[in-house]
């Protein structure tokens, strides 16, 4: 399978580009600045999202992308929403699936209520959850012939080996046995493979947790 990673150079996205390696996919590196990214059987490709040049060019010939975007950093939270939307409109027409790293701020604790909207949801991690929330919206109301798949991770999310078995939920927030959401960046990566390959959640946002 071709896989393009966008946003490869990241945590997130560099475990992913990990992943899919030792899959034996065939792998592109999409990012700002790829001489970061120290990996053998891997096209580079630089790309910078803040440019308004066409993206659709470097996502030809792709099976699937993965789109790894924070937007934790300054200035970067306008930019998650805008890049689903240039990644849903570059994409359509094609037989390319978009895999998207979402956030768990947006999954629900209850109905309509969003785990980001908690008292104590991490001030510093609000923007972020909040961009996501926005990007989240931008799948589920564009029309588009794009085949798409959200993929939040669980509300801890660290550095780390796999750990066993992962769970798959929808829009509603779930905790293991000891009251935890947690999973390690491997096992997000696994599934985020997983999904990449079985295309089990078309055009929904699944959540990924111990």
């Amino acid at each position: 399978m071709n896989i393009t990673i966008l946003g490869a150079t990241g945590w997130i996205g560099g475990e992913i580009t990990t992943q899919a390696l030792l899959r034996n996919h065939q792998v592109t590196a999409i990012a700002r600045n790829t001489e970061k990214l120290i990996a053998e059987n891997v096209t580079l490709k630089n790309f910078d999202l803040q440019s308004d040049d066409d993206i659709a060019p470097l996502l030809a010939g792709a099976d699937v992308v993965i789109a790894s975007i924070g937007g934790r950093a300054a200035g970067n939270h306008k930019l998650v929403a805008r890049t689903a939307k240039r990644l849903l409109a570059a994409l359509s027409g094609s037989n390319t699936r978009l895999l998207w790293v979402g956030g768990a701020g947006s999954l629900e604790v209850s109905a309509g209520v969003t785990l980001v909207s908690s008292p104590d949801f991490p001030a510093e991690y609000k923007d972020e959850a909040l961009a996501q929330g926005e990007a989240l919206n931008v799948f589920k109301t564009t029309n588009t012939a794009t085949q798409w798949t959200f993929v939040s991770p669980a509300a801890v999310i660290y550095p780390g080996a796999s750990e066993g078995p992962y769970r798959i939920g929808g829009d509603e927030f779930f905790t293991n046995e000891q009251g935890e959401s947690k999973i390690s960046v491997t096992d997000y990566a696994i599934a985020m493979l997983d999904e990449a390959q079985h295309a089990a959640h078309i055009n929904q946002r699944i959540s990924v947790a111990y």
